[in-house]
């Protein structure tokens, strides 16, 4: 779905029931996208956003999957904390 617009992404992830894990903060917007309507917004803020940063995040991202519920949650992800709102 590369390219589309934000509203279209959203569209299929609540329709699919998808997690979406993005670099585009405007996910970040709980008044947009409220994270109720949402089986998981992940939104990466990372200065650095070369592959081996991102990849780095994810590891720790899905390590916490394991103990935190991603549903109708946000998690906003910095490359040194996790913030996550209902």
């Amino acid at each position: 779905m590369t390219g589309s617009a934000d509203a279209t992404i959203a569209s299929v992830c609540r329709r699919e029931r998808r997690a979406l894990v993005t670099l585009d903060t405007d996910f970040g917007d709980i008044r947009a996208y409220p994270p109720a309507e949402y089986f998981g917004l992940i939104v990466l803020r990372l200065e650095r956003q070369d592959k081996s940063q991102v990849l780095s995040v994810l590891e720790r991202v899905v390590t916490l999957l394991t103990v935190e519920p991603l549903q109708a949650r946000l998690w906003i992800v910095e490359a040194d904390r996790v913030r996550i709102r209902d």
